[in-house]
């Protein structure tokens, strides 16, 4: 009979981390999320007249979101699928959630653990740690890329301007909602051309990164001490469900009580996401008109079943709901009615991201951009 009660597949696992060394949890976490991101339909690609009509409408959104920050890019996006969304956000967020795996483990009360009695928890105490950052993270990216339109909903540094657009999520939205495609592929191709523009401006994803260092550190120390739950599971039994139904990985992230360094990254990420929404909304009543009902769709949609998207922001201690949110609402909607939507161009700078205490004082940020030497 086994020790391993986490059965063939995730003692595999297990054996790659012990041979593959410190990078091994990126390919579990890799394995996991595309084993959710396939989901029950298997996955399947957008269907060829969609991906024609995506890349019809690309070029004239492209050439709006130039007029709105003055500059001249390649007006394109890529059709996907779920897998190929996930993928992407793993390779975005390695580089912010790596430095939490190679922390050095805290020290271990084997006799409190009670390791000599578990032969296979004591072979793998050592390694747990990036283990299970690797289980998280795969099911957290899985779970995320289930109704993401695309990495819009998460504003996080970007190493390239790639722009993804996972279409059967965007008309599978469209048809809840009994919405035209084109007006959702407008607006969801707005948000994601705005966000990838000021996402990979290397000035801003530093300014970014800079925030996330604290935050994402909280974060992690507020997922908890990974061996004494993996001691808990054993006690319990429920290791087994737990591997079989990765979802429940979705409940043990948390996110840190309020501090500096959330207060910070939230003002942020909240104006950013706040602003794509706002240009996306411009640029697609500029095109094609009014849609109220888009835009309610659309705040509806954000705040409902994002369980995913949500679990993704906890872990760079990111709140994805709450006040803030509002508080940011209502700063992008102050300045874009006194001085226009032209003024974000500010967020393309290293300087431009709004402080906490900015956040509520919209005129304040505006004073310091408008006046900054970078400006």
């Amino acid at each position: 009979m086994t020790t391993n009660p986490f059965g063939d597949m995730f003692g595999d696992i297990f054996s790659m981390l012990s041979q593959q060394g410190p990078d091994a949890w990126y390919s579990t976490a890799t394995q996991m999320a595309l084993n959710i991101a396939r989901g029950d339909d298997g996955d399947p690609n957008p269907q060829p007249t969609e991906r024609q009509r995506l890349e019809e409408l690309a070029p004239l959104v492209g050439r709006h979101v130039d007029a709105l920050f003055g500059v001249s890019s390649e007006p394109s996006a890529t059709a996907v699928n779920r897998s190929a969304l996930t993928l992407a956000a793993l390779e975005q967020w390695r580089p912010l959630m790596e430095p939490m795996t190679k922390r050095s483990p805290p020290p271990v009360d084997t006799e409190e653990l009670n390791l000599s009695e578990n032969q296979f928890l004591s072979q793998i105490s050592s390694t747990i740690g990036p283990l299970f950052t690797g289980f998280q993270m795969g099911s957290v990216a899985g779970h995320f890329s289930a109704r993401a339109w695309s990495l819009a909903v998460l504003p996080l540094p970007r190493l390239n301007s790639q722009r993804l657009l996972v279409v059967n999520n965007v008309t599978n939205f469209a048809s809840e909602w009994s919405l035209e495609r084109d007006e959702v592929y407008v607006f969801a191709l707005a948000q994601e051309f705005v966000a990838s523009l000021i996402l990979s401006q290397p000035g801003t994803g530093d300014a970014l990164r800079a925030l996330l260092i604290d935050a994402v550190g909280e974060a992690a120390a507020i997922q908890g001490d990974l061996l004494e739950r993996l001691q808990s599971m054993f006690e319990s039994g429920d290791v087994s469900s737990l591997m079989n139904n990765p979802e429940s990985l979705l409940d043990a992230i948390s996110i840190p009580d309020e501090s500096d360094a959330t207060r910070a990254i939230n003002a942020a990420a909240a104006v950013l996401l706040a602003f794509f929404s706002a240009a996306a909304q411009n640029i697609t009543e500029t095109m094609l008109g009014p849609k109220p009902a888009l835009v309610e769709a659309y705040a509806r949609h954000r705040r409902s079943d994002a369980r995913g998207e949500d679990a993704a922001a906890a872990l760079f201690g990111i709140s994805t709901q709450g006040p803030h949110h509002d508080a940011a609402t209502s700063f992008v909607a102050t300045l874009a009615a006194e001085h226009g939507l032209s003024v974000f161009g500010a967020l393309l700078r290293v300087d431009g991201l709004p402080s906490a205490a900015e956040l509520n004082d919209p005129a304040q940020w505006y004073e310091r951009v408008t006046n900054s030497p970078l400006a």
